[in-house]
Parts: C-alpha cells; structure tokens; sequence
C-alpha cells in the first residue's frame, strides 16, 4: 500500500511527498538539464536539479496561498502533499460563502503570479550573461503558466474552484455549482486525453502526448471525485434519521429487580447491547450495563432497573427528522458507538448506528456494499477506506 512520506511542517501545516513525486522529479531535471548543456555537463546538472526542486517549492508556495487563506477563514487544513501532477492541499471544510470560497480558489495562482513578477524583476537586474539570470527568468516563467494552466474553469484545477464559487453566487446552490464546476472538468479532461493521442499519432512527441493525456485523466477522475462527494453530501442532508435507524434494542420492564434483569438478559447467547426499560405504556431511560456493575451485587435483589435507567433526555439523542448528516456529526463529535431516536412524542423510535447509515446510504445511491461489509462497521465502529462520512458531513455544516 503507497503511503505517503512527512517532510516536515509549515506554518503547522504537516507537508508531505507521494513516492510518485520522485519520477516528475527526475523527469523536470532531466528536462532541465539537457536544456542547459551549453553551460558544461557538471553546471548544466547542478542546475537541473536545483531547477526542480525550485519548481516545487513554487508549487508548495501555490498550495500554501490556497491553505493560509482557508485558515484565515477558520478551516482545518490537515495536510500539503507534492505529487506526480504538483501538489494538493487538504482543506477540510468548504468555505461557509461564494465570497470566501473564490478568496481560498484565487489565491493560489494568486501567489504564482506574484513569485512571476518578483522573479521578473529580479532577472532584470542580473547580469545578462549569468547563467543564474536565465534560471531566475525560466522559473518566472514557469509561475506564470502554473498561474495560467490552474485557471483553466474545471474541477479539480483552481479555475474550477473559481467557476464553482461564480456558479454558486448566481445559482445560490452550492452543490449544483459543484456538479456544473465538475461536468466542465470531466469535459476538459477527456477533451485532454483526446489531444495527447492526437499529439502522439501527428507529432510523434510521445512523451508529451502522454504526460497531457495523464493530465487528462488526474482531471477526469479528480472532477468525478468531486461530483460523486457532492452527490453524499447533498445524501446526508436529505436522508433523515428515521429513514436509517433500526429497532435493534430490547424494551425490558423497568419494575423488574436488577436480579431478575441479569438472570434473564445478560446470560443470554447473544446478548443485546441496546436495553431500554419501560413501565405503565412509558420509557422510562436506557439501561446501561456500566450503570449495572456500578450498583453492588446485594443490593441487586432490591433495587428495579428503573434506578439506573437514563432518562431519554440525558442521553444523547436525535430526533426523527434529523439529517443524515447531524447524525453523523454527533456520533463523531461524541464519539459515541450509536445513537438514540426519539419520535415526536418523545419515545424511543430506534437506535442507528454507522453501519445502520453506511446501509441507508448505499440503499439510496446504489453503493456496493454487502451484508458482511456493514456487519464489519457495526462490530469495529468504522466507515470503510473509501467512504470517510465523518470528514463529508462536517464539510456539510455549512
């Protein structure tokens, strides 16, 4: 399994490498090397390498525009990771308007056009013959056409950010600016794939016509990415908690002994988890096995399981109507294994948990995911790999 490689932190942002980064590293100083071989084999490398590394750290300066505008808004940035396509940085939550989601978008290129003015200007004032002038003006240039290629009004390139927050701001709709925003990706993208083979059969330039149709692809799949998160997302909203809870708890009757309770439900096979008492037609609170043990075994023949019960106003708890999306959050937040449902009238309507959401969810969009994979996630208390619903229904409380 890749993993990826901490380098250090900045700003108490951790930054980390893809292996991949490697390749476009030996690639961009290979580039650069040839180019410079006037300059005797020994400099010409030296330079290479230096112009790489440069390269990077223009995109780690690109990535940290995008990550300190975000937190100045209040948003977690956990990580900048370089890759085999530049660099990424991920941004926790969605901006909370149009306005400040164009701010975060724009402020990469932002960042890379300023380091193409200053690099400008410092050429302009080395000596002409100096083979440091020639690579202070090539990474000038670079930072414009990083600039320039992030604007292109896709996901998932900064122009698609922009495009995104544009949509958002007439449409008012944040999703559907998300789904239009990655359709023009998708759209780029394959248009991409098509003009790298096109360049590969005209041109015979294979290795560009490839490393363009790669681009074409990162886009493709990266815009889909986006469109089917935003998709979850727009999910959790809609689905309710009554729409996922199960009944997957036992009613016992609270008059009974704390005695009579053990013998008959806690030496059982398989013993329930969830145990809510009940008297007179009325809950009466959650029974929990730790109140239980908590009360000595003597006074077990005396005391009725209504001494222990929890009143269903002092658990955690939501209502039927609650989002997907709240439920989620609380569970998370709470760092709770399940969660309570209460009807309108206040009664226990059902218990979900994260496996109980996972199968709602899959249900709705059609997920693959089998009845072993959900058994999983109710025993381990974990979404699977590819289905981080924690991060996605924090990003939806907006």
């Amino acid at each position: 399994m890749q993993t990826n490689w901490k380098i250090g932190s900045l700003f108490g942002i951790p930054l980390f490498l893809d292996p991949l980064w490697f390749v476009i590293l030996g690639l961009a100083t290979l580039n650069f090397g040839v180019a410079y071989q006037e300059w005797g084999n020994a400099i010409a490398w030296s330079a290479g390498i230096v112009m790489a590394l440069l390269l990077f750290a223009s995109v780690l300066l690109h990535e940290l525009g995008h990550s300190l505008v975000a937190r100045s808004q209040g948003i977690k940035v956990n990580s900048i990771t370089l890759f085999l396509f530049g660099g990424i940085a991920a941004i926790e939550e969605e901006s909370k308007t149009p306005a400040q989601a164009f701010q975060v978008a724009i402020a990469g290129p932002s960042v890379s056009i300023i380091l193409f003015f200053l690099l400008r200007l410092l050429a302009s004032v080395l000596p002409d013959t100096n083979p440091v002038t020639m690579m202070v003006g090539d990474l000038a240039r670079i930072n414009l056409v990083v600039a320039l290629f992030n604007m292109i009004p896709g996901l998932p390139l900064d122009g698609g950010q922009v495009l995104k927050a544009a949509l958002w701001q007439v449409t008012g709709n944040r999703f559907q600016a998300v789904h239009w925003a990655a359709r023009a990706g998708q759209i780029l993208g394959y248009g991409a794939i098509a003009f790298g083979f096109i360049i590969d059969f005209v041109t015979k330039e294979l290795v560009l016509g490839l490393w363009i149709a790669l681009l074409g692809w990162f886009a493709v799949r990266n815009a889909s990415t986006y469109d089917n998160v935003t998709t979850l997302q727009e999910s959790l909203l809609k689905v309710v908690a009554a729409d996922a809870m199960t009944r997957d708890y036992r009613v016992v009757d609270a008059d009974q002994t704390l005695r009579s309770f053990a013998d008959l439900y806690l030496l059982e096979t398989a013993p329930l988890q969830v145990y809510f008492a009940a008297s007179d037609g009325r809950y009466r609170g959650l029974v929990s096995m730790d109140d239980l043990r908590l009360i000595e075994r003597s006074q077990w023949e005396t005391q009725t399981v209504h001494n222990i019960a929890r009143p269903l106003t002092e658990i955690p708890h939501v209502a039927e109507s609650t989002s997907l999306a709240e439920v989620i959050n609380k569970l998370e937040n709470q760092h709770l294994p399940w969660i309570t449902v209460l009807s309108p009238a206040g009664a226990v309507a059902g218990v979900i948990d994260r496996g109980d959401i996972v199968s709602a969810l899959a249900q709705k969009l059609n997920l693959r995911i089998t009845d072993a994979e959900i058994k999983r996630i109710k025993q381990e208390g974990s979404y699977p790999p590819g289905l981080q619903l924690g991060s996605i229904a924090k990003s939806t409380e907006n």
